[in-house]
């Protein structure tokens, strides 16, 4: 129970770290361009935009596309049902690149940084993009990292006390075993031995019990839920689930052997 506790965690820390990544890579500046730019210096324009070290490259393609004004015109009066273009008889909207920008210069210093940069560049009339957004994005980012954290700290001793008492209370019964081998000559070693073997076996055997709950919830969780496969992640998944067995196995052992150490230097009056 503890692991599979610690195992949900783990995914909603990796499924939120996904899902930031995801918003990161879609956050996009809209370039538009002066009415009187010719097709040269539009190419132009595009060339340099592609050379820019902030644009998001993505396995490399580069993450920049072009609207013309027409298809913008088109793309608004499909969504509005309203032909603006029979009662202004004119088109007043731009022709437009939207670049992705890397995640890396997504702070507030360097966009507005960029976008100073591109508004000076010949030809661009002007530069958007949803400054609010992007603010929230990485306060509520560093909120929500910090209390992850916190949880995950907190959680983690829980789970370690937790079993070390479970161990401890186990172990228990089996103090005047531990004395028995001791007044045989039996070395620490070897008494501790079957015993930190137990707790190596259910160590493992509780990760994949949890891991396999962990895996069926995730499967019908990607089921019922609309594109929440677009945040499953199979490596990290698979990283995390390794994990799961790691720490079943140290806290099993250690606790073992920390109980283990104390019932071999009790005295038989202390052990009743």
């Amino acid at each position: 129970m503890a692991l599979l506790v610690m195992g949900i965690f783990g995914i909603l820390i990796l499924y939120t770290s996904k899902l930031t990544d995801v918003i990161r890579n879609n956050i996009e500046f809209q370039i538009y361009l002066n009415k009187s730019v010719t097709e040269n210096e539009r190419i132009k324009i595009h060339k340099t935009l592609t050379e820019m070290e902030f644009l998001n490259v993505v396995e490399g393609v580069p993450q920049i596309s072009f609207i013309s004004k027409e298809d913008a015109a088109k793309q608004f009066i499909e969504e509005t049902g309203e032909d603006f273009l029979d009662f202004l008889g004119d088109n007043p909207l731009h022709d437009a690149y939207l670049i992705k920008i890397n995640p890396e210069f997504q702070n507030p210093e360097k966009l507005a940084e960029i976008k100073s940069t591109l508004e000076a560049q010949n030809g661009i009339f002007e530069v958007v993009y949803v400054r609010n957004l992007i603010n929230t994005i990485n306060e509520n980012l560093t909120k929500l990292s910090l209390i992850l954290f916190s949880i995950a700290l907190l959680l983690l001793i829980i789970v370690v006390l937790l079993i070390n008492n479970t161990v401890k209370l186990a172990l228990f019964s089996q103090r005047f075993l531990i004395r028995s081998m001791q007044l045989v000559g039996a070395k620490n070693w070897f008494i501790q031995k079957p015993f930190l073997l137990r707790a190596t076996l259910n160590g493992l055997l509780a990760a994949i019990i949890a891991s396999g709950l962990l895996y069926t919830m995730i499967q019908y969780g990607n089921s019922k839920i609309e594109d929440l496969v677009l945040l499953y992640d199979i490596e990290k998944i698979s990283i995390l689930f390794g994990i799961l067995g790691i720490i079943g196995v140290i806290i099993g052992v250690g606790s073992t052997l920390f109980a283990i150490s104390k019932y071999l230097k009790m005295s038989l009056d202390e052990l009743y």
